[in-house]
């Protein structure tokens, strides 16, 4: 008997590829997406490329602030270089196919970098708490060898949570449909086209995806709240206090835009909504457009470095 449901099993696990819809069937409507989408694509890649050598080259931009920037900067072309190559290229395509190991690396990765950015987004708010309710010791305590070990335990954790969820998707058994309703794989849509009951499995990812981005979430919210009541507080302390708060409203705004559509996508059954692709865009193409905009761009600092990198190396001026 046990012998008859392993072979079973084995028959269940056959299916070498995925089938994606994508987010349109009509061809003008994909040529109108290709165009806006590579667009933000040309766009993310070489911004973030500018603001990591700016703050690599710049001597000063050496505070610790500056490294958990370039650090983001560089999760943020990882992140959207993951699904936007492949869906530029399946808007060309009639049928759109993505192998199985494919769609394994390419969910892994998805939630390794993703997981990665948020653990990230939590150690830039304690930078910011050390700056603000710390600033005498703030250079001690956010040493450069702490910042280091701080961006090596963001990345850890986001390969740990990627693992859990692959490991749970392989030993699910795929028996016959093998249609995915998106342009990407994601947990949420492999697990609906299983032949066995993924409650369990399911369970476990809305643990580890959705509840970790609802604490998170909500931590991040309360310690910027108790950081902006800190700063009230020192209102006349002139054009630092002004600052700070600027930097901790830009921090504000990019948890909200990564942590709300994570906590859409993951805080709940996965079951489909018409919604899901539009999320699902936001949070993988329109999001790492808007980070260099709104963390970085909105710097002063930053803005007059990059101005000057790119006067002497690309215009080749000394000015």
């Amino acid at each position: 008997m046990k012998k008859s449901e392993e072979m079973e099993t084995a028959n269940y696990t056959r299916v070498t590829e995925f089938v994606l819809t994508g987010l349109s069937q009509a061809r003008e409507v994909q040529l109108v997406l290709f165009v806006i989408f590579l667009s933000f694509y040309l766009f993310i890649i070489p911004v973030n490329i500018l603001i990591i050598c700016t703050i690599r080259l710049d001597p000063h931009l050496t505070s610790p602030m500056y490294f958990l920037l370039a650090n983001l900067a560089f999760l943020d072309i990882w992140y959207s270089s993951i699904t936007a190559p492949k869906m530029l290229v399946d808007f060309f395509v009639e049928r759109k196919v993505i192998s199985f190991g494919g769609c394994i690396a390419q969910l892994f990765f998805l939630h390794f970098v993703g997981a990665s950015e948020m653990f990230l987004l939590t150690v830039m708010a304690f930078d910011r708490y050390a700056a603000i309710c710390r600033p005498l010791h703030y250079a001690t305590i956010m040493n450069r060898r702490l910042c280091c070990i701080l961006v090596a335990f963001s990345w850890m954790g986001g390969f740990i949570h990627s693992t859990i969820q692959v490991a749970l998707i392989v030993r699910l058994p795929f028996c016959g449909p093998n249609e995915l309703d998106s342009y990407f794989c994601d947990i949420t849509q492999v697990v609906r086209i299983a032949c066995a009951n993924t409650f369990p499995e399911e369970l476990v990812m809305i643990f580890s995806s959705g509840l970790i981005s609802v604490v998170c979430f909500i931590a991040l919210l309360t310690s910027y709240a108790f950081l902006l009541v800190m700063l009230k507080k020192h209102s006349g302390s002139g054009e630092s206090t002004s600052r700070a708060m600027s930097t901790c409203y830009s921090h504000i705004t990019i948890v909200v835009l990564m942590f709300g559509p994570s906590i859409y996508i993951y805080a709940r059954p996965f079951d489909s909504f018409s919604l899901d692709k539009v999320v699902s865009v936001f949070h993988t193409v329109i999001f790492p457009l808007l980070n260099p905009i709104i963390y970085t761009l909105r710097n002063k600092e930053v803005k007059m470095a990059m101005r000057k990198l790119v006067n002497r190396y690309i215009l080749c001026k000394e000015k």
